[in-house]
């Protein structure tokens, strides 16, 4: 279905359901959102959460037709009006804090994250939240972790568990532990593909090229058309000073992911 800029009329409806603010604000708001577009499913959406504003269920497919859009501003204003209704909802504080990490703002995202959790500490939430802890270096991850562990569901939970705590070690600098709590993760799940990257940064950082190269090897030999793993392959490559071995390595990568405009630049840069 195409997408068409809104009518005034359209546009005064939008406004009138997404925003509850002074005039002031309204005029401010209204004057970002003229440019927007709508597919005629989200119009439609809009038109029934006016005639049904008290609907749930509607509300919630508008926020995830606009989740899909990138629209995440308009769907976190629908969550805020979902959330000041039902305060005590678990799944609606994991959706905002779903839009708040895709929307880039990590710290409301851990915030949502927190709420969802004290309301319903589910094993999916926590390690959600654990995740982002270690990615901010917030220490706060060994607490949330252990919550996973303690509930003793089995290996891959276990895997997940060790390898948050091995990027958290890694975030900080301490890269031992860090490729300990890695190998815990493969010992659990041998086909964890981002501990064997994760790892495999390690080593290449530390300039220990030959054992990254091995680790990266592992990854495509577990998964073979996996663009990544090539890609570090070819970093590896160039690094050891193995020319053409870095370009034939970046080729399959491109060749398994055109977007990779790295591997495009590294070729070109190493041909000429």
């Amino acid at each position: 279905m195409g997408l068409y800029f809104c009518s005034m009329k359209q546009f005064c409806l939008i406004v009138g359901l997404l925003l509850v603010f002074a005039c002031k604000n309204k005029e401010q708001k209204a004057d970002s959102l003229k440019n927007e577009q709508f597919s005629q499913e989200v119009e439609q959406l809009l038109d029934n959460v006016i005639k049904h504003p008290d609907s749930i269920g509607l509300r919630v497919q508008l926020v995830d037709a606009l989740d899909s859009m990138g629209k995440f501003q308009l769907a976190m204003v629908q969550m805020d009006s979902l959330i000041k209704k039902d305060s005590g909802n678990f799944g609606l504080w994991f959706k905002l804090g779903s839009l708040k990490e895709r929307s880039g703002d990590t710290l409301a995202a851990i915030g949502a994250y927190g709420i969802a959790a004290k309301i319903y500490p589910t094993p999916d939430v926590l390690l959600t939240l654990g995740n982002l802890f270690a990615e901010t270096k917030d220490s706060r991850v060994f607490n949330t972790v252990k919550q996973v562990a303690q509930m003793r569901l089995g290996r891959t939970y276990q895997s997940h568990c060790d390898f948050i705590i091995g990027v958290y070690y890694a975030r900080t600098g301490n890269s031992s532990s860090a490729i300990s709590q890695f190998n815990a993760c493969i010992n659990n799940n041998y086909g964890y593909l981002e501990a064997y990257m994760e790892k495999g940064f390690l080593f290449y950082d530390a300039k220990k090229y030959p054992e990254a190269n091995q680790v990266f090897q592992t990854v495509v030999t577990i998964k073979n058309n996996y663009a990544d793993g090539y890609y570090w392959l070819g970093k590896t490559a160039e690094a050891l000073q193995q020319k053409q071995e870095a370009i034939n390595q970046y080729e399959r990568s491109l060749a398994l992911d055109p977007n990779l405009k790295e591997a495009g630049s590294a070729i070109s840069r190493l041909k000429n």
